[in-house]
């Protein structure tokens, strides 16, 4: 522990104009599209660990809008218009991420999207085309295609999944490497001179004539006076802006923000690997990928709703072995494979699944509760957040 520099004081610790809480992704596109807005602000961000922790890296990597079956459940309980919007930010969010770094910088891959209806589910087909066709019409206006999602059963054989009756494909979507696409942000920003701080967590605020005071987690000595004191490392800033998503009730506990753990495997090498693409099952609550010849999987958070309610990043038996069966009655049913590598995120989530983008005061505000889809959303959420400040 040590005293500050003249130096660090009137540069890495200078005050701000903006100081945003959160180095994941709606940080850092919040941070780029405020640079873009006025290249003149002073922004630093400020990280809790060593890089982003939350869900950002450590999600699945797939660049998707929404499948069948979870947009129809969403048109249900959000309403039509609410869910076509949601839409709408995701899919702009996609090419918005694609038209600033192209496809290789994020190894971008489009082999599709694909929902599976198991038999159990007995969804009748009349139903199900029904469905299919109305979505279609509504989603023609956000993504210019006739048919975002069509019926393509020839499939299930092919892929080699059993217990499914049917498969719905959507070519328009597509996977990423979510720690490329971070880091790529984090050098964009930061060459636009955004100054991002790690192992910098925030304890508290308080609101101050002319701005915003942050208390660190950081001590320090500070030996201006004649009894040198231990303090925590305090920055002022104009503006605060908090992205810290599940975590954001740590900072402004009246929000409608919960966190909700993740948790995802990734199996050996599977020779001769059937399928490529984005697959979701059971509303999105069972997700994988192919990657590398092995399966990503993630999910089954709806079997323990409440033990995911969470904020500890661990794995837990119930939910890996849940995951293992899935993979093996019903991914790779007959196929010898084994686990290389487990880990858990944590997502926000509320009562709605709108994300929260608001003035909390004067010169506070918040954009958090991107409810597991931040990859697609977090552009435009950074885009819409930028507009409302200063």
């Amino acid at each position: 522990m040590a005293g500050l520099s003249i130096w660090e004081k009137e540069s890495f610790f200078a005050p701000r104009d903006i100081v945003i809480a959160g180095s994941g992704l709606v940080g850092l596109w919040s941070a780029y599209f405020l640079k873009k807005k006025n290249p003149a602000l002073s922004i630093a961000i400020l990280e809790r660990g060593m890089i982003p922790t939350g869900a950002s890296t450590r999600n699945a990597g797939f660049a998707c809008f929404g499948s069948a079956t979870e947009l129809i459940a969403d048109t249900m309980t959000l309403g039509e218009d609410p869910m076509l919007e949601l839409v709408e930010m995701r899919y702009k969010g996609l090419k918005k991420i694609r038209k600033i770094f192209g496809n290789k910088a994020i190894s971008y891959e489009r082999y599709g999207g694909y929902e599976l209806i198991s038999e159990q589910q007995g969804m009748d087909m009349d139903i199900l085309r029904s469905n299919i066709d109305r979505l279609n019409r509504k989603m023609k206006k956000i993504v210019k295609k006739e048919k975002t999602f069509r019926l393509n059963d020839d499939k299930i054989k092919e892929f080699g999944f059993a217990g499914i009756q049917h498969l719905i494909e959507n070519p328009m979507e597509g996977q990423l490497h979510s720690g490329k696409l971070c880091l790529a942000l984090l050098k964009e920003v930061q060459s636009m001179g955004v100054l991002v701080l790690n192992n910098s967590p925030i304890e508290g605020f308080d609101k101050v004539s002319d701005g915003v005071l942050l208390k660190t987690h950081n001590p320090f000595i500070r030996s201006s006076g004649s009894q040198p004191a231990v303090e925590s490392l305090s920055f002022f800033a104009n503006q605060l802006l908090i992205c810290t998503n599940a975590f954001a009730r740590q900072l402004l506990p009246d929000l409608d923000v919960q966190p909700a753990r993740g948790q995802v495997l990734v199996t050996s090498p599977i020779e001769g690997l059937p399928f490529r693409g984005s697959f979701h099952f059971d509303e999105g609550f069972y997700y994988f990928r192919d990657l590398g010849g092995r399966v990503l999987l993630g999910g089954a958070r709806n079997k323990d709703f409440e033990g995911e309610q969470t904020y500890e990043q661990a794995v837990t038996d119930p939910i890996q072995q849940e995951l293992e069966r899935f993979l093996r009655d019903t991914v790779l049913p007959g196929k010898q494979f084994s686990i290389e590598q487990r880990w858990s995120g944590t997502m926000a989530m509320g009562k709605e699944k709108m994300p929260v983008v608001q003035a909390v005061d004067n010169n506070i505000f918040c954009a958090v509760r991107m409810s597991g889809m931040g990859v697609a959303l977090a552009p435009m959420i950074g885009e819409k957040v930028a507009g409302l400040m200063r």
